[in-house]
Order: structure tokens, then C-alpha cells, then sequence
């Protein structure tokens, strides 16, 4: 008997490493989409003129990814209700496996935005894919930070693509520069990017199929199996199985629970609810630090020689500050933190606006002199550390866990193509409003979006910390959600 606790710690410390691992494997999608929205950036002058493009044909040839991104998440979702987790995980991976060589061969500015068009949707269905899978493997208790691992991998991706960017830039003596074999740096730029996506389509062949998945189709032992495998001592694995079961029949017995359609506006409420919490995410302007970082740091004194090094900052800053969300979003849940962000950026942003009313120059020629710069340059990073550790992981972490059975990957599906379809929107406007208003409305705009993002999550959203995935369809079910 006295060792009866020892062996369920083993047993428990297993369970949770099988879980970890598999957790990693599916946010290697993460890794794709963070590498896959930073690659471009070191590419796109050569590109411009390789291709003799205009600023409009460049800009499209950058955006057009986030489109497909936006089409992928929408498609993704609904075929990994049909199909399964990870044979569209091993879809995403192909896809974008075959758009990284075509990118790096392309031979004229429209074949190039096809295959752009074509990494997105790959990176689409990995953006939904990966948070769905995670909170159908994770143990109740790990699920938060498994969750968070998603962003991790997002921002480690980010940080490689712009470190793989300057060593072939470097070494080449410009992205425009023969590197190997005759090809331009910036084609071994998105040539790179077949190794994390052979690295991904690998692992979508080897990890298990979603438990919930395997319920669906009747394939209860295969999912104990799986559920086995990641569940430690303190759960009951026939009992989450039984529930898991009734919670998709019931699902089924009402055809109207496997479909989005619902009466606010044509969607179920909860599913606007990851719309929303999917656009606020990118109505904060995220990306307009990640995007066009440089206009920032060049009006606070940064010559342009040291755009890297100072993005390069930016981009670990924001890696590491993912390991406080994982730390806590277990501990004191994803509301507070989600509120604690909302707050923490509005101040910021509002700091950053009212910093620039005092720039001059105007468009992205603009300077700022002291105290003003060094307190923009202090507001922009500590609007990173408030995203990163808050609305960065804890938005993916809810997307994955807060969805009936039934529609997780559909309604997954479309928060994520509304989260693509808003960053479009971010990265489309932000050039004409700083040339037409300067910087000081845009963060005034995107303050205004984060306090409001602070009244939506207190007013709709709601805790999830510690409660199985079939508890929160139940209650999703309710006319009150």
C-alpha cells in the first residue's frame, strides 16, 4: 500500500509527458504560421525588384497570404470534422511543403502570389487544427498551458524566419544576392521553410487520432487507448469516455447542435462569441508592431541598419513573455489574464497615441524627440509583454476548448478565418492611416478596440479553467451562452 502513491506519481508524470509530446507535435503548426508570416519580410524588397513590381502589386503579393490563411482556417475546420485531426493536419503540412518550393522557383509576381495564396491556406488549417487537438488530448489541469504552446511555437517561428532571413541576407551580401546554385537569398528564404513543414506532415503520420474524433465514429477502443495514454491516475478513463460518448450523441440526437446556425445574426451565440474574441485579438494592432515595427523604432532614434536587431528584440521579448501566460493561465484562469491584457494595452496604446501627437515629419518619416520617444519606445514593448502573455496564447488556448463536440473544428474554423481576415484588414489599413492621419490615430483606434475588448470579455466570456470539454458543451447549450 505505501507504495501505491509513488507508482500513480510515475504513472501521472508519464501520462503528462505522453500529453506534452503530442501537444508539441501539433503546435509544430504554430511554428508554420509564425515562420510563414514573418519569412516574407526579409523577401519582399528583392522580390520588388526582381519583378519590377509597384508598392500596390508588392503589397498584394504580401497580403494575399493572410487571404488564404483565412480560407484555410474556414475549410480546415470543417474537414477535420469529417476527416479527422490529423489527416487535414498532414494536408496543412503538404500544402505548405509544396508552396515553400514553389515560392522559391516562382518566375513572375502572379505565379508567386498563388503559392503565397497557397502556404496560407496550408498555415490556415494548422492555426485551426493545432488548439483543436491540444484540448481534445490535454488532461483538464494541463490543457491551459498545453494550449499556450500553440502561441509558443507562433513566436519561436517568428523569431526563426527573421533569424533565417539575415543569415542568408548576410551571407549573400543582400537578399537580391546569388547565394547557392545561382538562386537569390530570397528563394532559400522560402526554400527554408520545407524543413519545418516536412518536420510537421512527419508528425501528423505518427501522433494518434483526436479521442473525440474516435468516439465519433465509433471507434471507442481506439480512443480509450489514446485517452489512456494521456490521462493520469486522477482520471477515470472509461468514465471521460462515457461522457465524451453521451455528449455526442446527444449532439446528434439534435441535428441543430452539429451545425453553427443559431439566432443572433445566423450563428450560434457562442460561436460569435469566437468571432469576436478572434477579431479583438487583431484589432489591437498586434501586427502593426510585428509588420511595421521599423517606422516605429526609426522615428525614436534607430538608424535603419538596426531594424533587425530591434525587431529581433521585439521577437524575443514576445517568445518569452508566452511562458508567463503558461505558467498562469492554469493558476488563475484565462478571464483574468484575458482582462489583465485588455487593460494593460489599452493604457499602452493610449501612451503610444499620445506620444506620437508629438512627432514630427509626417508618414513613415516621422521622428519624435525627448522624453517622447523613450516613452513610445517603453509603451510599445510593454504592449508586447501585455499581449504575449495574455490575449497572444489565452485566445487560441479558448478557441480550442470553449466549442460544443460537434461543431469544434467548424466553429474553430470560422474564428480563425475572422482572426486571418482581421489581421488582413490591420495590415491592409495601417499604411494609408499613418500617411493620412500620422501614427498617433491609428494607436489611438486600436486603444479604443482594446478597451473595448476588456468590457466584451467581462461581459461574454466565460471561465473555463479546470472544466472538462464536455462539462462547457453542456453549458454552451444553454440559452444563457
Amino acid at each position: 500500500m505505501s507504495t501505491a502513491p509513488g507508482a500513480a506519481a510515475v504513472v501521472r508524470r508519464s501520462a503528462h509527458r505522453r500529453a506534452l509530446v503530442l501537444a508539441i507535435a501539433a503546435a509544430v503548426g504554430g511554428f508554420l504560421f509564425g515562420f510563414d508570416s514573418s519569412v516574407i519580410n526579409g523577401a519582399v524588397d528583392a522580390i520588388e525588384g526582381q519583378f519590377a513590381l509597384d508598392s500596390t502589386v508588392t503589397g498584394l503579393v504580401v497580403a494575399i497570404a493572410l487571404l488564404g490563411c483565412a480560407f484555410g482556417a474556414w475549410a480546415g475546420g470543417r474537414l477535420a470534422d469529417r476527416w479527422g485531426r490529423t489527416r487535414v493536419m498532414l494536408l496543412g503540412g503538404i500544402l505548405f511543403f509544396a508552396s515553400s518550393i514553389l515560392s522559391a522557383i516562382a518566375w513572375s509576381a502572379v505565379d508567386l502570389a498563388v503559392w503565397r495564396f497557397m502556404a496560407g491556406v496550408g498555415i490556415g488549417i494548422a492555426s485551426v487544427i493545432a488548439p483543436a487537438y491540444i484540448a481534445e488530448i490535454a488532461p483538464a489541469a494541463m490543457r491551459g498551458r498545453l494550449g499556450s504552446l500553440q502561441q509558443l511555437a507562433i513566436t519561436v517561428g517568428i523569431f526563426a524566419a527573421l533569424l533565417s532571413d539575415q543569415l542568408l541576407a548576410t551571407r549573400a551580401g543582400g537578399a537580391a544576392q546569388d547565394l547557392w546554385w545561382g538562386w537569390e537569398a530570397w528563394r532559400w528564404m522560402f526554400l527554408v521553410a520545407v524543413v519545418p513543414a516536412g518536420v510537421y506532415s512527419a508528425l501528423a503520420l505518427r501522433i494518434p487520432e483526436s479521442p473525440r474524433y474516435l468516439v465519433s465514429l465509433g471507434r471507442l477502443d481506439d480512443a480509450r487507448t489514446v485517452l489512456a495514454s494521456v490521462l493520469g491516475p486522477d482520471e477515470n478513463v472509461d468514465d471521460r469516455l462515457d461522457r465524451i460518448r453521451i455528449s455526442i450523441e446527444s449532439d446528434q440526437a439534435n441535428a441543430r447542435h452539429g451545425t453553427l446556425s443559431g439566432p443572433v445574426l445566423g450563428l450560434k451565440p457562442i460561436v460569435w462569441v469566437g468571432i469576436l474574441l478572434s477579431v479583438f485579438q487583431q484589432f489591437v494592432g498586434i501586427n502593426v508592431i510585428f509588420y511595421y515595427s521599423t517606422t516605429l523604432w526609426q522615428a525614436v532614434g534607430f538608424a535603419e541598419s538596426q531594424a533587425f536587431l530591434v525587431s529581433t528584440i521585439t521577437s524575443v521579448t514576445n517568445v518569452a513573455v508566452t511562458f508567463i501566460a503558461i505558467a498562469l493561465v492554469d493558476r488563475v484562469g484565462r478571464k483574468v489574464l484575458l482582462l489583465t491584457g485588455s487593460a494593460g494595452m489599452t493604457v499602452m496604446l493610449a501612451l503610444m497615441a499620445l506620444a506620437f501627437t508629438q512627432a514630427t515629419g509626417a508618414g513613415q518619416d516621422i521622428h519624435l524627440g525627448s522624453p517622447w520617444n523613450g516613452i513610445a519606445l517603453v509603451a510599445a514593448n510593454l504592449y508586447v509583454v501585455f499581449f504575449g502573455a495574455t490575449w497572444g496564447p489565452v485566445v487560441w488556448v479558448l478557441l480550442g476548448e470553449m466549442f460544443p463536440n460537434r461543431i469544434r473544428g467548424a466553429a474553430l474554423g470560422v474564428a480563425a478565418a475572422a482572426q486571418w481576415l482581421a489581421n488582413f484588414t490591420i495590415t491592409l489599413t495601417f499604411p494609408p492611416l499613418l500617411s493620412t492621419f500620422g501614427a498617433s490615430i491609428p494607436y489611438l483606434v486600436y486603444a479604443a478596440f482594446a478597451a473595448l475588448s476588456f468590457l466584451f470579455v467581462l461581459t461574454r466570456v466565460r471561465e473555463t479553467k479546470g472544466m472538462q470539454l464536455e462539462d462547457m458543451s453542456e453549458q454552451m447549450h444553454t440559452p444563457s451562452s
